[in-house]
């Protein structure tokens, strides 16, 4: 990766390389963190590195060479941890959990920034993460396949924009959304080969879920439990989104969604 490929930052801050053949004076994506002030941006060249990025309370901008070429591992903790981020924007990067412990891949608490073209997999919990109800984070053209729970888990209030992902061979759910407040817009995401249904809407949570395609998911297309709220209604969902495929139907209200996982 030669110089010219590195990106100019719009700010008019630095761009801090991270290299991890030691090129550069930054090795670790959290050394430039570390190292980072308002206006800076972080460029990761493709590599695979043994990382925890913990960010909070402060801007994030992060930029990895794509998300095949760029892949940030921890076996101690999820990869990826953001706190009260105000704003930013990571992209092009693979997030990936290979310890034993209840962690997930991505973890966003109450922050604001977009994450886009990154992939996140193998959690063992869900592979990503999005709550508190100051987490309006935008999460757009993602992948995350391969975690032991759900893809996506939106929880505790969170009201994120949720749109164009790919969510995939995920042991649970592709999406799940739970609690009161809780409230994000899916749009145009892509569940497929779930090992439950599609969408999981439970616990009075709310949501837009418009023009998803849930296929070839094990059970439903989508999921809701009698006090979660979706919009468009549950009789209408069928027609305003891609429910296809999927062995028990294209949807189902019950009050125990979470029974063949024993909870």
């Amino acid at each position: 990766m030669n110089e010219e490929s590195v990106p100019t930052n719009p700010l008019g801050g630095r761009t801090l390389i991270v290299d991890g053949s030691g090129q550069s004076r930054y090795t670790l994506p959290s050394e430039a963190i570390t190292d980072m002030d308002k206006a800076d941006q972080i460029y990761v060249r493709p590599g695979i590195y043994e990382d925890k990025i913990f960010v909070s309370q402060r801007p994030i901008r992060l930029i990895g060479a794509g998300r095949d070429l760029v892949h940030i591992f921890s076996r101690r903790g999820g990869p990826l941890y953001l706190q009260e981020v105000p704003e930013g924007s990571i992209t092009g990067i693979t997030f990936r959990y290979v310890g034993s412990d209840q962690h997930s891949a991505i973890n966003i608490l109450n922050s604001t920034c977009i994450i886009t073209h990154c992939r996140a997999m193998e959690g063992i919990l869900s592979g990503v993460v999005l709550y508190g109800p100051e987490c309006g984070t935008t999460f757009i053209n993602n992948e995350v396949c391969r975690n032991r729970e759900s893809g996506i888990f939106i929880f505790a209030g969170a009201r994120p924009r949720v749109t164009d992902n790919h969510c995939i061979d995920n042991h649970h759910f592709g999406i799940a959304v739970r609690d009161p407040g809780s409230s994000p817009e899916l749009v145009r995401n892509r569940c497929e080969g779930n090992m439950l249904s599609g969408i999981l809407l439970f616990q009075q949570a709310e949501s837009l879920i418009m023009d998803n395609l849930c296929r070839n998911n094990q059970h439903w297309g989508i999921l809701l439990t009698p006090d979660a709220q979706s919009n468009p209604s549950p009789s209408e969902l069928p027609g305003m989104n891609q429910l296809i495929q999927n062995p028990l139907g294209p949807y189902s209200i019950s009050n125990q969604p979470l029974a063949e996982i024993g909870r």
